[in-house]
């Protein structure tokens, strides 16, 4: 492996799309070079429309195109005429990847690396970052949002209408009912979650989820003008995300699957697979398509507790395994210039921030401080990607692995800290990476929920993994005693980037965001003026482990068994 790989980035050139950029195109009126008369010019072409589609818990392998067992006609197509991503990488659960997505900046880099922003924490975005939907305003762009947020909304300036985008309809928590929109955080604590901008929409109840964030999408196109202004919309299934629920029409196609928990999440992802088939008819019909870029991605990778499947990748949603952050993600648009392919390129989530501030006609000035890679020349013109390395986190709150220690990271970095990087070809794990056994497509009928956790490759004694991942996808081959030189290169540059870390910002919850309290539903509770309180846990000063570890010790029962349920249970 090249040391380059690990210890820096290559600069990318400027973006080319393939056809003129906004910000060199002459002038409509020019000059003509015989007679010195002015003639008109074809107009500029307007920046794309940008159409991001992302799924919840849709795991690798829960695609058509992936051999799978569930039908993805529209998604295959699209794939099939587009690039297919299958070197792409998202987050292992909800909040950090659509903060990724949103800031372009790792889950160090905005408090957010542990754990998801539950309904009743005071926690959001922090409000000193430009988002993506923000720079896109600013580049001339109408922001749609349409769906699950996540993100945080203890205050108004948390929502999605505050933080850069024109209009929102969805749910603001992690999970609701796809009928109902009741949405739970424990027992008696629920209430309803559905959202038109800044107003709770109780007339919607009723209307099964996927099928009204379609509609809305729809109405979107419709009424808007594509010839007058581009177009940015982010619509967030909250499919595949448990409940498992759907109509029963798309059940009866699967009636002879006879794992029940399969055949529901089969049906889930067949009506996103409509959904989408929908979007793309409207985006011709209204005169969108021919200057469009859509993007498919997955947050995080599928949970088969729950009917989802990662095969052939190892472990699974809350996991640091291949299963739980390598994502599904494809590009389909008629300005690609190689089109029809597959792409290795090395692609991150938060890459799309510069990536699409980069096609909406920004300058590197709007990205600066960002984490991302404008990768479109790799997507686009199979180029090589400038992106090396990835960062997929470092939790300093999660559990400690009991075998780690600073000496078994050769005194570089304490391996009782659950982190990952990649760099290269290589990738590391230290700490807890979560369960990382092999789960095939559950098809058995069911048997008891316990088994799911039976590891066969469990190896308490070890808090370092190293494998060649371009050589084992699968990570069967731990190559951590045979390469220390690898390994100690990698941990130096967990190192490098703890040192640019932020505090974790986990705080308490707050009793007064109980639904019961705010009219029977999850709205903002505490008022704009109201001063920020985050109480952290870890205090990125203190470099005492021990000290850490005790002060994540001393944190409430409560606390420690949610951390533990969102690796093992989410």
């Amino acid at each position: 492996m090249a040391t380059t790989a690990l210890t820096g980035f290559s600069m990318m050139s400027l973006l080319s799309l393939g056809y003129l950029t906004w910000d060199m195109m002459v002038p409509n009126q020019v000059e003509n070079e015989t007679n010195h008369t002015f003639v008109e010019s074809s107009p500029v072409p307007q920046p794309p429309h940008i159409i991001f589609i992302m799924t919840d818990d849709q795991g690798f392998n829960d695609i058509g195109y992936h051999s799978s067992d569930i039908r993805t006609p529209a998604l295959d197509k699209l794939a099939a005429d587009g690039v297919k991503l299958e070197n792409y990488y998202i987050q292992p659960i909800c909040t950090p990847s659509r903060s990724q997505l949103i800031t372009g900046r790792y889950q160090i880099h905005t408090g957010l690396q542990h754990s998801i922003i539950r309904p009743r924490q005071p926690n959001c975005l922090p409000f000193d970052l430009v988002t993506l939907p923000q720079r896109l305003q600013e580049l001339g762009y109408s922001t749609h949002m349409v769906g699950k947020w996540h993100l945080g909304f203890y205050k108004k300036e948390c929502l999605p209408t505050r933080r850069g985008f024109d209009t929102y309809f969805g749910s603001l928590t992690g999970s609701v009912n796809y009928y109902t929109y009741d949405s739970c955080d424990g027992p008696g604590r629920c209430g309803f979650d559905l959202h038109e901008g800044e107003s709770v929409a109780w007339g919607q109840r009723g209307k099964y989820s996927t099928h009204l964030y379609t509609q809305r999408v729809r109405k979107i196109l419709a009424t808007h003008d594509p010839q007058s202004q581009p177009l940015f919309i982010y619509l967030s299934f909250q499919a595949v995300h448990t409940p498992l629920q759907s109509p029963r029409e798309y059940i009866y196609p699967y009636r002879g699957m006879e794992n029940v928990a399969r055949r529901k999440y089969a049906a889930m992802v067949s009506a996103v697979d409509e959904a989408v088939h929908n979007i793309t008819y409207a985006l011709r019909k209204y005169g969108y398509y021919q200057n469009s870029v859509i993007i498919f991605s997955t947050d995080n990778g599928g949970q088969p507790l729950s009917g989802g499947s990662n095969w052939p990748l190892r472990g699974r949603k809350g996991t640091y395994w291949e299963g739980g952050v390598r994502g599904l993600g494809f590009v389909h648009s008629p300005l690609l210039r190689k089109k029809r392919r597959v792409s290795k390129a090395l692609v991150h989530i938060t890459d799309w921030y510069p990536t699409l501030v980069g096609l909406a006609g920004g300058n590197e000035s709007l990205t600066e401080g960002v984490d991302g890679h404008d990768v479109w020349e790799a997507i686009s013109g199979g180029k090589e990607s400038p992106r090396l390395e990835i960062l997929h986190n470092i939790d300093p709150l999660y559990n400690h692995a009991r075998s780690g220690s600073l000496e078994k990271g050769y005194g570089i970095w304490n391996t009782a800290v659950q982190a990952s990087i990649r760099a290269g070809d290589w990738k590391l794990l230290t700490g807890d990476p979560g369960y990382g056994d092999w789960t095939p497509p559950p098809v058995l009928p069911g048997f008891p929920a316990g088994w799911w956790n039976l590891e066969r490759h469990t190896e308490p004694k070890k808090s370092v993994w190293l494998f060649n991942i371009s050589g084992d996808p699968y990570e069967r081959q731990d190559l951590s005693e045979q390469r220390p030189d690898v390994v100690k290169e990698l941990l130096a540059r967990l190192v490098y980037y703890n040192r640019t870390a932020v505090p974790v910002r986990y705080p308490s919850e707050d009793l007064r965001a109980d639904p019961q309290l705010n009219g029977g539903a999850w709205v903002p509770w505490v008022g704009d003026e109201e001063e920020e309180r985050w109480d952290t846990v870890y205090q990125k000063k203190n470099k005492d482990w021990k000290k850490k570890l005790k002060m994540s010790k001393s944190r409430s029962f409560f606390r420690r068994l949610n951390t533990r349920m969102m690796s093992n249970r989410i």
